[in-house]
């Protein structure tokens, strides 16, 4: 990795960036010659004629509906800035939901900005970094310029792209400083827009501002709905890739199953929407195993929760319990037909009018049921119920709004949420489990360290519902003969 000439500081001007050297570098400064020579002689790079982003008008009728919520109030919504891994090493940039969600673009240090008009409705406006500039060398000489990190849309680009008017973002902060009026502003993302903003906003409006636009998503609409169809595709491709190197997995550890998918999600999509658990044997019963360091033996069951990140930032969520042989034995076929059960019976729920709730109830009934029938615990059904004695079992919920997060629309109120009616367009995931802990004396030790959980991703629609992920098989029986088909 070659090192910059400068150092980052986004406090500082461009030109102060483009002038100062980094500690400890080779060249201790760049002479007036190669300074000039550096401005000259480039041919012109700008991209005319450019087509609108395919979810340009989904992203337009999104601002209105935002101006529509929040009439005569300033409304300010970051991208995010680069986080710091190691000294001058940087995480992969990932856009805020919000922006992404509002503007289509993923650009590092873009603000979308809603501006009240007098006459009613809001005035958007995107300020992105422009083109590296040529003449203070910041393009060659800056660790965020052009000749280090690639080209970035001119201003002009960037409209033709998003519909948006395009301003520079450099000048943001000031302007912001100056502002007045109602503003509200998405928090967390960047600390330069909120110190501009720090007299003029309160907790308060903001997090109004933050539900609003979580409960927002929780109907998708026609382009989301395909994201997800084609996380949900390459996700199941990911999981093929995987069944096919099971044998190199025993070899080395559950890294190599992690390293497999990951390649499926960059090759197809934009990254994994979450860390992959790829957990085999006891690490089954760890609900966010992602350390994915232990070793897959023939004879264990391998979970698999894992899901491609489409370019445009949408997440499939998909969970499959593997016999890493290719065969269930009878306990484990025992213990994954009864999740395969419950999940049937939480999919059946997922319809228009139902409550949120309904799936949940009715995956968690079946499993209470085989807990009971097995000698588990004692029942009947009803009192397991009431007090929540299948929790020590089935430990989590049965599923979550999916979308541009995994757990997509986090920030709605509780009662647009899992007190909610569902409606068509919402998409959940339905994911019952049975986890039986290594350590867990209450049940008899072959029943110890198996863990099986079985999750799809199911969209609402206007007379049921459809199971996006239904590229991959679920039966035990299916799985076993999907398995044997890719292994050859």
């Amino acid at each position: 990795m070659a090192e910059e000439l400068t150092p980052e500081t986004p406090e500082e001007s461009t030109e102060e960036q483009a002038i100062k050297q980094r500690k400890n570098g080779l060249y201790p400064g760049v002479s007036d010659e190669l300074a000039e020579n550096m401005k000259s002689g480039w041919a012109d790079t700008e991209l005319r004629d450019l087509a609108p982003i395919a979810q340009a008008d989904k992203t337009a009728a999104r601002r209105a509906a935002l101006s529509a919520r929040f009439p005569g109030e300033r409304l300010v919504v970051p991208a995010g800035k680069l986080k710091t891994r190691s000294n001058d090493t940087e995480y992969a940039f990932r856009a805020s939901t919000e922006y992404a969600y509002l503007t289509g673009d993923q650009t590092q240090d873009g603000v979308l900005v809603l501006e009240p008009v007098p006459a009613g409705g809001h005035e958007a406006t995107i300020y992105l970094l422009p083109r590296s500039d040529r003449e203070n060398g910041e393009f060659w000489l800056d660790g965020q310029g052009e000749l280090w990190v690639g080209r970035r849309h001119s201003l002009t680009e960037a409209e033709q792209l998003l519909g948006v008017p395009a301003k520079d973002v450099r000048e943001l902060a000031a302007e912001l400083k100056e502002a007045t009026g109602p503003v509200r502003a998405v928090r967390g993302h960047d600390a330069g827009i909120e110190a501009a903003l720090t007299d003029k906003v309160t907790a308060e409006r903001d997090e109004e501002l933050r539900v609003y636009l979580s409960e927002a998503r929780l109907i998708k609409d026609d382009f989301e709905v395909a994201e997800l169809r084609k996380a949900c595709e390459a996700t199941a491709r990911g999981f093929e890739d995987v069944v096919k190197v099971l044998d190199k997995a025993e070899a080395t550890s559950e890294r190599y199953i992690e390293g497999t998918f990951f390649l499926r999600a960059r090759v197809e999509g934009n990254d994994i929407g979450y860390g992959s658990i790829c957990a085999a044997g006891p690490h089954a019963t760890t609900l966010h195993w992602v350390r994915n360091d232990g070793d897959v033996r023939s004879g264990d069951l391998l979970l698999l929760d894992a899901g491609v990140e489409t370019t445009e930032l949408y997440t499939a969520d998909i969970t499959r319990t593997l016999p890493i042989n290719g065969r269930y034995t009878e306990l484990q076929r025992k213990i994954y037909d009864a999740v395969y059960e419950a999940q049937e019976a939480g999919i059946a729920a997922v319809k228009p009018g139902a409550a949120y709730r309904d799936f949940h109830d009715a995956a968690q009934r079946v499993l209470a049921e085989k807990l009971v029938e097995w000698g588990l615990v004692e029942g009947p059904v009803e009192r397991v119920l009431e007090l929540g004695l299948q929790r020590r079992w089935t430990l989590h919920g049965t599923g979550h709004m999916l979308g541009m997060d995994v757990h997509d629309c986090a920030a709605a109120r509780t009662e647009a949420y899992v007190d909610t009616t569902l409606a068509p367009g919402m998409c959940l995931t339905v994911e019952p489990g049975l986890y039986f802990q290594a350590d867990d004396l209450t049940v008899p030790e072959e029943y110890r360290g198996i863990g099986v959980r079985i999750e799809d991703d199911i969209l609402v629609t206007e007379d049921g519902n459809v199971n996006l992920s239904d590229g991959l098989p679920r039966r035990s029986e299916e799985v076993e003969a999907w398995m044997a088909g890719l292994k050859g």
